[in-house]
């Protein structure tokens, strides 16, 4: 009996507190109540109410109201002029169905009223009101990097409502977005409390409705990716039960650990979400950064290739050093490794894009970095030294390299000791990549390291380019050694990338109070509030690029005329871009978003520093117009290099003897000069890079 009573008033309480509609729907009941009391009071008490409401022209249905309003109405019954017969206990009555209506009209629904108010102003501050139907942007889950996403959204769109889900208090995440946006934009962003797992909050905010999605979660948690990959099931099942195939959506999932990140770029793991016609792009912070300070530079970095390496007989290469082998560490090398690539190479092979990790755990990390891009090491070698050991003290099996035997500028000078214990091939087969990897183990404020630094720091602008990011976990720790560079550093004027958690003023502001002095070239970068930029124009580039290439004629191994793409108009073009775009395979789709990327630093490169490619009519479309035929055969042999690392980290591998081209094997990844007619597409692609920029 007890059980029954506690569910019955479970019941009741959760009834009453879903809505209020509910509170409002239990108050007229309890109307119709009262005046069935009222009504039964008066029929049995013997008065005649019925003539007397007669006699005086009332309603006889209205008095029973009347009387639980008004307390006067008992007067008017005992006012016997009209000589209507009242008997005396009819006060009784009068009262007990005054105090009824007392009950329900001052107290109930005054009460009712008031809680109305206060539960719709408490329910739209904790986001439980919902007001956007069709046409929003949805962020689900708060993450530092939300402000970011919501602030590029308004951006791009002028007319954009955001919506914002959240399961932490809505009224902090409103404080928190405050910090980042202004009032104005404000205006236009909506918080819900939600879980992005549940298709019941996927109804409340008309997810359906939706004209792009963005699910981002807590990258702080480590259960982050999985819960998102469970989101994007569950958006998958919601979706299919509306009938939204064929719609244009868009969904950018963000993926905090690198290896989930690299398996969705090469596999097919969510083709129930293209097949309803929506995209799926998935989103990393690490890469995200990487992208802008390699390629965007939009906060003012400065080119880590310096004035831009001519196609000429430049001496220099360009050497990234990343202090703190971390997970943004190496997802900004992965992407340096994309995107840095250079005409000088084909000339002098020692003339190798540097990427160097210095880390007090090299000597692991380096091997489970190694693993990650097996494929990529199949085929180059690499290097690492210990600067904090002793000749002496080295590993077994291991010798010091002859100090002429392959050297190359950055490694001129140490212990250096090259690696080929990974690698399946050997002579032209081998180290023709225009990329490689040094690992150095030791403290960053040991003396060998900082010497080592400061030997770079000399060669800075000479004979390299020479850039350095401090990514280690604590900021602290970054701060601290962009703080302590050896003099060289500075007084070359060698940038120096400080990783920052949240906000760059400090570092920013130092840079500007010392403009002419020791950190003028100190960068914050890192920070969570400013994470995201919309990578849109490099995916309209990059399905352009596929275009080109779906319709190309495959035997002459030319694409079509630009005049024919230019005929069908902007719209037409990018519409049937789109459609090219969804029958990718995700690697593919991939390729062509790195092959986006590098078109900056080619732009940079060659157009300044050759004449013939700076156009050659009175008002060039772009300054790459116009180059000459050995312009763009290095630019050919720049883009197959690319394609070759490209390749290579996206995990395909580089065919052996006899072995025919498989899923995941590619025989064209070889030396440019290996190649065979296929260079021609090398070029045909360096001629349209002009057209691609302007579009």
């Amino acid at each position: 009996m007890r059980r029954s009573h506690w569910n019955f008033k479970l019941w009741f309480d959760k009834l009453l507190s879903k809505s209020i509609w509910r509170q409002l729907g239990f108050l007229a009941l309890g109307l119709v109540l009262a005046l069935g009391v009222s009504y039964v009071l008066l029929s049995f008490s013997g008065a005649d109410w019925e003539t007397f409401c007669e006699k005086r022209g009332l309603n006889k249905w209205l008095w029973p109201i009347y009387l639980l309003i008004d307390s006067n109405a008992l007067n008017n019954l005992y006012i016997d002029d009209q000589g209507i017969n009242v008997k005396g206990w009819m006060l009784l009555v009068s009262t007990i169905t005054f105090l009824i209506g007392a009950f329900v009209f001052n107290g109930a629904i005054i009460g009712i009223i008031t809680n109305t108010i206060e539960q719709r102003v408490r329910s739209h501050r904790e986001g439980r009101l919902h007001y956007l139907k069709r046409g929003h942007y949805i962020v689900m889950g708060y993450d530092g990097m939300v402000p970011s996403i919501v602030k590029s959204i308004l951006e791009r769109d002028g007319e954009a409502k955001v919506l914002v889900l959240s399961e932490t208090e809505a009224e902090g995440v409103r404080e928190r977005l405050r910090r980042v946006l202004g009032e104005e934009e404000m205006k236009r962003v909506i918080v819900n409390h939600g879980h992005r797992t549940s298709e019941d909050c996927y109804r409340e905010i008309h997810l359906e409705g939706a004209k792009e999605v963005f699910v981002v979660g807590l990258r702080r948690l480590p259960e982050h990716d999985a819960v998102n990959v469970e989101c994007l099931d569950s958006i998958h099942r919601y979706l299919s039960r509306t009938g939204v195939e064929g719609r244009s959506e868009r969904i950018t999932c963000v993926f905090e650990d690198l290896d989930t990140y690299e398996a969705f770029k090469t596999t097919e793991i969510f083709g129930k979400i293209s097949a309803l016609g929506i995209e799926l792009v998935p989103y990393n912070y690490y890469v995200g950064w990487a992208r802008r300070v390699f390629v965007e530079r939009r906060e003012g970095y400065p080119a880590v290739y310096g004035t831009g390496l001519s196609p000429a007989e430049d001496p220099r290469y360009v050497h990234v050093v990343f202090v703190g082998m971390t997970v943004f560490a190496e997802a900004m090398a992965t992407v340096a490794a994309h995107v840095l690539h250079f005409p000088n190479f084909g000339r002098d092979p020692n003339l190798r894009t540097r990427i160097t990790f210095i880390d007090r755990d090299a000597d692991r990390k380096k091997e489970e970095f190694a693993t990650r891009n097996r494929r990529f090491f199949e085929v180059q070698a690499y290097r690492y030294r210990d600067l904090g050991t002793h000749p002496s003290r080295m590993q077994a099996g291991e010798t010091p390299a002859h100090p002429n035997a392959g050297r190359t500028p950055a490694l001129q000078d140490g212990p250096a000791l090259r690696r080929t214990e990974r690698m399946c091939f050997e002579g032209k087969e081998a180290d023709f990549l225009d990329v490689e990897f040094d690992f150095l183990k030791g403290d960053i404020f040991a003396k060998s390291l900082q010497e080592e630094i400061g030997r770079w720091a000399e060669e800075h602008g000479e004979r390299q380019y020479l850039s350095i990011f401090l990514t280690a976990e604590n900021q602290r720790d970054n701060f601290a050694c962009g703080m302590n560079m050896p003099e060289g550093v500075y007084g070359k004027r060698v940038p120096v990338f400080v990783r920052q958690d949240r906000s760059d003023n400090f570092v920013s502001n130092l840079r500007t109070a010392d403009a002419e002095g020791r950190y003028a070239h100190l960068y914050a970068f890192g920070m969570e509030e400013s994470a995201y930029s919309d990578e849109g124009p490099w995916l309209r580039r990059a399905k352009l690029i596929n275009y080109l290439y779906a319709t190309m004629d495959t035997e002459t191994m030319k694409f079509r005329d630009e005049a024919w793409f230019d005929a069908m108009g902007r719209e037409e073009l990018t519409r049937r871009a789109d459609e090219e775009w969804r029958k990718l395979s995700t690697a593919l789709k991939w390729s062509n978003l790195y092959n986006a990327y590098s078109l900056k630093v080619k732009e940079d490169v060659f157009a300044g520093g050759t004449p013939a490619l700076q156009g050659a009519g009175e008002t060039p479309a772009h300054p790459l117009v116009g180059g000459t035929p050995t312009d763009i055969e290095d630019l050919a042999r720049v883009e197959h290099n690319r394609w070759n690392v490209e390749r290579l980290l996206l995990g395909f591998r580089k065919g052996r003897q006899g072995e025919a081209k498989g899923r995941y094997v590619h025989p064209d990844i070889r030396p440019y000069d290996e190649l065979g007619a296929v260079r021609e597409l090398d070029r045909e692609f360096s001629r349209r890079i002009p057209w691609i920029l302007n579009f």
